[in-house]
This record gives structure tokens, C-alpha cells and sequence, in this order.
């Protein structure tokens, strides 16, 4: 793959960064104040399709976001950003955004007391998102479906565990392969480093969140995902069946891979 074009920076006539995009786009957007920040554009969907790439954006909390990282982020677009923390993380670490984005929704998929019930082992967590959180995660993907609403970013603490099974749905909806789909997940091994780990246990401790907030933060296997989509398709047949009986329709899924799918040429 190429890369960002981020050296070709500009300053617009508003004073605000902009960036010029150039090339194929790597998945990881190196934006100051972000560890986790990739592009899930470019993968094979339904149809012979491809995910439009810088048009859905996953990422960790924005709230070390300084000037630059600011700017940057603001070069990208955004029109909506979806907060999957909880009220507590929110508190503890607001959004440092600053009016960079159209339109931001807090849509948390835990409540303190519910991370505080988990027991500290993955699959747990997955398991009481798919079974438990059907509607929150639904509504965080609605957000998506309306007129004007992309480009989009979806973020929770480390962008890894709840960012990581919205995403998932998502790309099955457009007919992204479950081994694609996985891949992108296990990416998150990679970036997620030691100080953001630090980071998420200043949080925990201040926000009163209980043992788990994106769990094993620098772990993010493959087959977790795999068994997640599996899970899903047990209760409701199919990923798409499963956002409809959580509340979406079947003109919020027809949005979705209309606009996050490129058709073949």
C-alpha cells in the first residue's frame, strides 16, 4: 500500500491545516493524540464491491487531540463521530474536539455498573455486548444511515473491543468475508501500545468503570471476532438480521452499503 499524504500539508485560507490526499491510503492515519485511527476503506465487499476508503474511519479516544492532531482530523472530513464510552470515560476523558466535527453521538454501549459485573475475560464481554447491547449498538450504527452522515468515525477508550464489534458488523453488512473482517480486528494488536494501556487504567480508576474497559488492552486475536460474528448469526441468523430486530431497517442497511460500497466497474 502507499501512504498518507500528510506531507503534503497545507495551511487554507482559514488559518486550519488540510490535508492533501495522495496515493492509496494506508490504514493507520498517524494524527497526533491517536494510537488506533485507521480507515476501513479499500476491503472486497459484496457483489465484487470494495468499502469506499475515507469514508469510515475507526479509532481509540480522541481526547489527547492537540492542535495538530485537531487539524488533522478536521482534514479528514468528518461529518459524524460516534462515542461508544461510557458516561464515566466520557467524564474522565472528554472529546477534545472543539466544534472540528459536524455532528458528535454519545451512544454508550456499557453502564458503569454493567462493566463492573463483567468478569475479566473477553469472550464474557463480547458475549454480554451481542446479547445484551443489541439496541446501543444498533443506534450507534443508525447514526450512520441518515442524509449528510458520512464520513464517519467510530471510537471508544482503545478502539479496540466495542469499536472493534461495531466495525465488525458494519463491513458483514456489506459483505465484507469474515477472514477480512478479522484481520482488521487482530490490526489493533499492533497499535494499541504500553502508555495507551496506562492511560485506560487512569481512566478505569477515575471513572469508576470496574476491572474491564477494553480489556487486554494490547490483545486483540482474530478468532475473538470470528466467534463474536458466530454468536450473532446464532441469535437472529444473519449479522443484517440481527440489526433489524435490534431496531434498524431495511432502508437504514441499504444506506449502509450504498454508501460504503464502490460497485465493481
Amino acid at each position: 500500500m502507499g501512504s498518507y499524504g500528510w506531507e503534503d500539508l497545507e495551511t487554507g485560507g482559514s488559518g486550519m491545516e488540510t490535508s492533501a490526499w495522495t496515493g492509496v491510503p494506508d490504514r493507520r492515519i498517524p494524527v497526533p493524540g491517536t494510537a488506533n485511527l485507521r480507515d476501513v476503506g479499500g476491503y472486497p465487499a459484496a457483489g465484487g464491491g470494495t468499502v469506499r476508503w475515507r469514508t469510515l474511519y475507526r479509532s481509540d479516544a480522541l481526547s489527547n487531540l492537540g492542535g495538530s492532531g485537531r487539524a488533522m482530523l478536521s482534514g479528514l472530513g468528518l461529518k459524524t463521530v460516534i462515542d461508544l464510552r461510557t458516561y464515566g470515560e466520557v467524564a474522565a476523558a472528554p472529546t477534545a474536539l472543539d466544534g472540528h466535527v459536524v455532528r458528535t453521538c454519545h451512544v454508550p454501549l456499557f453502564s458503569e455498573a454493567a462493566i463492573g459485573r463483567l468478569p475479566p475475560v473477553l469472550a464474557a464481554v463480547y458475549a454480554h455486548m451481542i446479547d445484551r447491547c443489541g439496541r446501543a449498538i444498533a443506534r450507534a450504527i443508525g447514526q450512520l444511515c441518515g442524509d449528510e452522515a458520512l464520513p464517519g468515525l467510530i471510537h471508544c477508550t482503545a478502539g479496540k473491543d466495542r469499536t472493534g464489534l461495531v466495525v465488525a458488523l458494519i463491513l458483514d453488512v456489506l459483505g465484507v468475508p469474515d477472514e477480512v473482517i478479522a484481520a482488521d480486528y487482530g490490526l489493533s494488536s499492533s497499535h494499541v501500545d504500553p502508555e495507551m494501556a496506562g492511560a485506560i487504567e487512569r481512566i478505569r480508576a477515575v471513572s469508576g468503570t470496574g476491572r474491564w474497559i477494553d480489556l487486554g488492552a494490547l490483545g486483540s486475536p482474530p478468532e475473538v471476532i470470528q466467534t463474536a460474528l458466530a454468536r450473532v448469526r446464532d441469535r437472529s441468523g444473519s449479522v443484517p438480521g440481527y440489526l433489524l430486530d435490534n431496531g434498524l431497517s431495511r432502508r437504514d442497511l441499504e444506506t449502509l452499503r450504498t454508501t460504503l460500497v464502490v460497485p465493481p466497474r
